[in-house]
């Protein structure tokens, strides 16, 4: 029983960060209903939607009357509405927040999208990259002197979307609990990562970033915050940045001594100590740093791949990951000490379970 159990969240079918939020209640306890059309698009071409995992799935057309009388009847029920939809869509539909409000005047209505509900780009079409771009966070990675490092889009739709959606989502139901009233959460992927840069824009104003590329101590310029190849082709991370830490790499990679590391914090000798830890670490296979560093203050771990991270001790300790219906996820987080969320069923297929909501939502309730 997860400490979301009793929460019930309306989530309208679509792709990335809508979904990963739901998927969020889901895993916490929440029980998610997917509304969605009974043959999926399935835009992405995969078979078992890990996002969808936890989720009950009901078909309903809202091209039809029917459709739409089905709809409202299940948000009357609902305490959550997932839409991420461009602005103006669920109006057309007849579900709007007004509709939804009268159905249910403590209903939390979550809006996903990139651009926001208002603005001039509002209804322009867009991706995580874009969204990113025209925040200020895109230009700040990659190297100096080179394009822009695409995070995936890890950084956008999911850290600066769901995640944001998922915390709207809480704060509004915390204060509907105390007025009875719902309100719309707006979460623009675009805000929330512009939000997400909050400490490199202190940085800024206080001369402590530079806005380029490749330049600041957390970007790739400093040597002591950075990733090396090592001899047999893999990569390894570092991260030393205090003193102490610092000086404990220095002693375990016997370089307490060298001149180049004397002053490590003087951007003006980044570029030679760079220079010496990339040929010092392409000296050694990446099982080898691991031993001498891993598990120390030295701030170090290896650069794992997605199939690697599944398997490293620490992970496996932990449970990190999970392996169901022989796909290996990553297990819910974050961890509660008495109620703990758990992946509770596999991802459903369209409309699977439309009985057995519309009878445990609608009839059971009376």
């Amino acid at each position: 029983m997860g400490p979301l159990t009793g929460l019930r969240v309306i989530e309208f079918a679509g792709l990335g960060p809508a979904p990963f939020a739901a998927m969020l209640l889901a895993d916490m306890g929440a029980d998610v209903v997917r509304l969605e059309r009974r043959q999926s698009d399935n835009l992405l071409g995969i078979e078992y939607d890990v996002l969808n995992r936890g989720k009950r799935s009901v078909a309903v057309d809202l091209k039809t009357p029917e459709g739409i009388a089905t709809a409202l009847e299940l948000l009357s029920k609902a305490d959550v509405l997932i839409e991420g939809f461009r602005p103006g869509v669920m109006e057309r539909l007849g579900l709007g927040p007004d509709a939804g409000w009268q159905a249910n005047p403590a209903l939390v209505y979550a809006r996903m999208t990139g651009w926001g509900q208002d603005g001039p780009l509002a209804q322009s079409a867009g991706h995580d990259i874009n969204y990113i771009a025209l925040s200020g966070a895109l230009s700040a990675m990659g190297q100096r002197g080179g394009k822009p490092a695409i995070p995936v889009n890890l950084l956008g739709d999911f850290g600066g979307g769901a995640m944001y959606l998922a915390f709207g989502i809480m704060a509004a139901i915390y204060e509907a609990r105390n007025s009875g009233k719902g309100q719309v959460v707006d979460a623009a992927i675009s805000d929330c990562t512009a939000h997400l840069s909050t400490m490199l824009h202190g940085l800024l104003h206080n001369n402590r970033w530079q806005d380029k590329r490749g330049e600041n101590l957390l970007d790739g310029a400093a040597p002591h915050y950075n990733t090396y190849q090592c001899a047999d082709g893999e990569w390894i991370s570092i991260g030393p940045l205090e003193p102490k830490f610092h000086a404990e790499f220095l002693q375990r990679m016997q370089l307490q001594d060298d001149e180049n590391f004397r002053d490590y914090q003087n951007p003006e000798h980044w570029p030679a100590m760079k220079a010496r830890l990339a040929d010092i670490f392409a000296e050694k296979d990446s099982l080898e740093w691991c031993a001498l560093l891993e598990g120390t203050d030295c701030c170090f771990a290896p650069v794992l791949g997605l199939r690697d991270a599944a398997r490293h001790p620490h992970n496996n300790a932990r449970g990190v990951f999970e392996t169901h219906d022989d796909c290996v996820q990553p297990a819910p987080a974050p961890r509660f000490s008495r109620t703990p969320g758990s992946i509770r069923r596999p991802p459903p297929s369209a409309g699977q379970h439309g009985e057995e909501v519309l009878r445990q939502w609608l009839e059971d309730d009376g």
